[in-house]
């Protein structure tokens, strides 16, 4: 399968139509931002551990039963995906607190959250992706209710899938974003599952092993993603 009109830029990936209307090619790139875009930086090597890592999760996914639009592999940085109409929320699941809580309600980082906090976000970076909730969302055209409960039982499964998989590697799964889309009238996982979205620490020390590395300073990015990814058995040859 071939690329041929791109059709969108993302932060750290482009999409790419093919001959098929219904299947696209995300290409992982190496650029990482944050602070809504104020710090870009290009790190070696991260597109291609993402898009393994990707793969992955989104494979373990799959084999417990959440639809996703993974296909395949086609190179170390791009991927095959089934074409959707993206749904323009994000679901939030938190298991412990940190960033924008933390910030929001003055809570210490690190609290545990029981049961998980779930939260819905508006996809717009002008905006800055605000928090909405289930009637905004309805009211406003971008998800029915039936979608939105889909999206809702989806994502907390996931959580429970992940939870168990990154514990295995000596990891806690700290709060994760997931974005959904339609495939035909299904609602099907979309997007990405990577350190870029979600926050992982090392269940002993605390040791920040996400996205935060860059957006603190902290160093030493792609090799934390590549110690995740190692831990969960990964294959991260030939990249």
């Amino acid at each position: 399968m071939q690329k041929t009109t791109l059709l969108y830029t993302g932060k750290a990936k482009s999409v790419y139509e093919t001959a098929d209307p219904d299947r696209l090619i995300l290409v992982f790139r190496d650029d990482t931002s944050a602070f809504d875009g104020k710090k870009v930086e290009q790190l070696a090597r991260k597109g291609r551990v993402n898009n393994r890592f990707n793969a992955f999760i989104m494979q373990k996914l799959a084999e417990a039963g959440i639809p996703t639009h993974f296909e395949q592999l086609l190179t170390p940085d791009e991927v095959v995906v089934k074409r959707l109409k993206m749904i323009p929320v994000e679901c939030v699941v938190r298991n412990f607190a940190a960033g924008s809580l933390c910030r929001r309600l003055g809570i210490d980082e690190g609290r545990a959250l029981t049961p998980p906090t779930f939260e819905l976000f508006y996809k717009d970076d002008a905006l800055g992706d605000p928090m909405v909730n289930e009637s905004l969302s309805v009211t406003l055209g971008w998800a029915t209710e039936a979608q939105l409960a889909e999206m809702k039982q989806l994502t907390y499964r996931v959580n429970d899938i992940l939870k168990g998989l990154f514990d295995q590697g000596g990891m806690m799964l700290v709060d994760f974003k997931l974005e959904f889309g339609l495939f035909g009238d299904q609602v099907v996982l979309g997007d990405e599952f990577s350190p870029d979205g979600c926050r992982l620490w090392d269940k002993e020390t605390r040791k920040k092993l996400d996205k935060d590395r860059f957006r603190q300073g902290l160093g030493g990015v792609v090799e934390a993603y590549e110690e995740v990814s190692q831990r969960l058995g990964v294959d991260l040859s030939g990249i």
